[in-house]
């Protein structure tokens, strides 16, 4: 309900502006002309030509303010289903690009998206110090994306505190290099409007530009 009041309290302000300007456009075109005709040269009077060029330029200036108003009235508008949009995904996991890993209650949940098949695919998990405390094989995957599950477990089934981890994925195909890229699962708690576009708050992920997320879980 705020984004729509407030788009509309824009979309009044963006037509009151655009008269106003408009009206002064027309009265100083008008105050110029009327003062042109009463100094002009009598024996050289303007003829209907000048008269019409000058009619023609106020007409393109008047429709480059209607273009510009009605730009500014879809970039407002934009901005208004953009909120909507983002607003409802509170509550909800989503996956972007990251390496981040937030193991909870025993259990962490990453992505990987591929840009074609790989034959071998495993991910490497780091603690906070950078250290590699875990080896995931996942073997082979499709190309597209996916999402993978760690228990938090390593070595011998010692489990892990929680907190927030990294990973990074190496994907093979054939022998190859894959290019891999590694996607973070968060939960959306909370949007902030930052200019033109909305940040999603992921918690211990940080926030994330809306036009980010990939999948929505």
């Amino acid at each position: 309900m705020i984004g729509e009041t407030q788009g509309t309290t824009q979309g009044t302000t963006n037509t009151t502006t655009y008269t106003s300007s408009v009206k002064e456009t027309q009265e100083r075109f008008l105050t110029l002309l009327v003062t042109q005709l009463k100094n002009q040269d009598p024996l050289n009077p303007m003829d209907n030509a000048q008269m019409t060029s000058q009619l023609a330029q106020m007409e393109m200036v008047e429709g480059v303010e209607r273009v510009n108003t009605t730009l500014n009235s879809l970039i407002e508008d934009l901005s208004v289903s953009q909120s909507m949009q983002a607003a409802a995904l509170i509550g909800k996991n989503v996956l972007v690009e990251g390496s981040g890993l937030v193991l909870q209650e025993g259990f962490a949940f990453g992505g990987v998206s591929l840009p074609e098949a790989a034959d071998s695919v495993t991910v490497h998990i780091f603690d906070a110090s950078g250290a590699e405390v875990q080896k995931e094989v996942l073997g082979a995957k499709a190309a597209g994306t996916f999402n993978f599950a760690w228990d938090g477990t390593v070595g011998e089934g010692e489990q892990l505190a929680d907190g927030k981890y990294t990973f990074t994925v190496e994907a093979t195909s054939g022998g190859r290099s894959v290019a891999a890229t590694p996607l973070q699962l968060g939960m959306v708690s909370a949007l902030v409007r930052s200019g033109n576009s909305f940040l999603l708050d992921l918690g211990p992920l940080g926030s994330v530009d809306y036009k980010s997320v990939l999948q929505v879980i």
